[in-house]
């Protein structure tokens, strides 16, 4: 049987993670069991995802922390608000929740998705070939008759294996891409709400609207009523006249973005770039031109 934690297979179901855990490894015996990674948060509450797993996770889950573990500083007056961190940092960060060069990771939120698909988009930015992202997150493994740990959580252990160099499995755009591709035939695909796209709703940025050319594509549209994602021919669907490949994904602060190009690879469609600065890095510079309106 194939190993079910690969680029190519980026979603793990409730049922095949809790196989995964507690019963004989999917794909052998020998194989290593996964380690779990709980990324939980809230962007008008950054400690309510540590709260929350310090509560009760999935058993011996770690917790990454969307601006502390998968964000590098940010510099005012020139990044977004969550930049792409340091590859060192972002690697011992990940071996020190015990994440060898190999081992596989599982990344699960209580959001749909969105900050689960940023640790990763991460995982895979670095080459780590055994990333995925638990479908429909926490809720989907208690309805799956998962159990959740309230002790208090164990500390660290120590560190993983080093990690080689490896190529990127997924890439990033720079903001000089963005720019370049205006005017252009790339496709700019922004993950936010229509009402922050058109610049009709902005709750967190200082400057509302969109980058020129743009195209919504609201993350949540990814899912079901379940919060679960959508089988691969629906997903397909709506990047329909898009070169995925070549297009640029981007949201707020390279989030939920992040959740459309793992909509893609789920699709089996391509692989776009994200622009992990997003619009709150495009906005830094008032020549930048932006746009309202529009869908």
């Amino acid at each position: 049987m194939p190993i079910p934690f690969s680029i190519t297979r980026p979603l793990i179901s409730a049922a095949d993670l809790l196989t995964a855990v507690h019963g004989e490894p999917l794909w052998g015996p020998d194989a290593q069991r996964p380690v779990l990674v709980d990324c939980r948060f809230a962007l008008d509450d950054p400690q309510a995802g540590v709260l929350a797993w310090q509560q009760a996770r999935l058993p011996g889950a770690r917790y990454g922390h969307l601006e502390r573990d998968f964000s590098g500083p940010v510099q005012a007056g020139r990044s977004g608000r969550h930049p792409l961190p340091e590859p060192a940092a972002l690697i011992w960060r990940l071996r020190s929740f015990g994440v060898g060069p190999s081992t596989p990771v599982v990344f699960y939120d209580g959001s749909g998705g969105p900050f689960a698909a940023r640790g990763w988009w991460l995982a895979c930015h670095l080459g780590h070939p055994a990333a995925c992202v638990l479908d429909a997150g926490i809720d989907a493994w208690r309805e799956a008759g998962g159990e959740l740990n309230t002790h208090p959580p164990a500390p660290p252990g120590t560190l993983a294996p080093p990690w080689p160099a490896r190529p990127p499995l997924l890439r990033a755009a720079s903001v000089t891409d963005v720019e370049a591709a205006l005017g252009s035939r790339t496709p700019l695909l922004d993950a936010r709400t229509p009402e922050r796209f058109a610049g009709e709703f902005e709750p967190i940025d200082p400057v509302a609207g969109h980058i020129p050319g743009a195209h919504c594509l609201p993350h949540g549209g990814n899912l079901d009523t379940k919060g679960q994602f959508l089988p691969a021919g629906d997903l397909g669907a709506r990047w329909q006249g898009h070169d995925v490949d070549a297009a640029i994904c981007y949201c707020g602060s390279g989030v939920s973005a992040a959740h459309n190009v793992l909509a893609a690879v789920v699709a089996g469609i391509g692989r776009p770039r994200l622009f992990v600065g997003s619009w709150s890095e495009w906005i830094t510079d008032p020549s930048r031109p932006i746009a309202r309106g529009g869908s």
